[in-house]
């Protein structure tokens, strides 16, 4: 799985009630464009998060499912944006002494994407992730400050 790491002056339950608001995730996950739908008890297991990724006209309309949680310290995601394919996408939190510590892990497992060695994922997934990570933290440092 291709990891990227932030530490966020802020709680791990802060940074969780963001993950925990399936309507935020075109705010701060890179390629995200719309969220449709959100199910009822996101993010339980097997809930999901419709929506659209890419730019109008060509955006791919799909789904987000929750595979795994254990609040606040873990968020187990497969993110479905076909025909590109599939990722399985792992958050886990942890308090650390400066706040909360971010972890996410993503690894294709469906689709073409899949098949390219873990090194070449890597170049676009890097950085996109650590973009992400960083958009996460602005929310979360804000959540309760509004």
């Amino acid at each position: 799985m291709i990891e990227v790491r932030l530490t966020v002056p802020t709680t791990v339950e802060r940074v969780f009630a963001v993950l925990a608001d399936g309507w935020s995730y075109a705010s701060w996950v890179v390629g995200a464009a719309h969220i449709r739908e959100v199910d009822p008890g996101w993010p339980g297991t097997g809930t999901r998060i419709h929506h659209s990724v890419g730019v109008w006209p060509v955006a791919v309309q799909d789904v987000t499912t929750v595979l795994d949680v254990d609040p606040p310290g873990l968020l187990e995601l497969e993110a479905r944006m076909w025909p590109m394919g599939a990722a399985r996408i792992r958050f886990e939190l942890k308090t650390v002494p400066d706040g909360a510590e971010i972890t996410m892990l993503e690894e294709a497992v469906k689709g073409p994407v899949s098949v390219l060695p873990v090194s070449v994922q890597s170049l676009f997934l890097v950085p996109r992730n650590r973009e992400s990570l960083r958009r996460l933290a602005d929310l979360a440092a804000r959540k309760g400050t509004l």
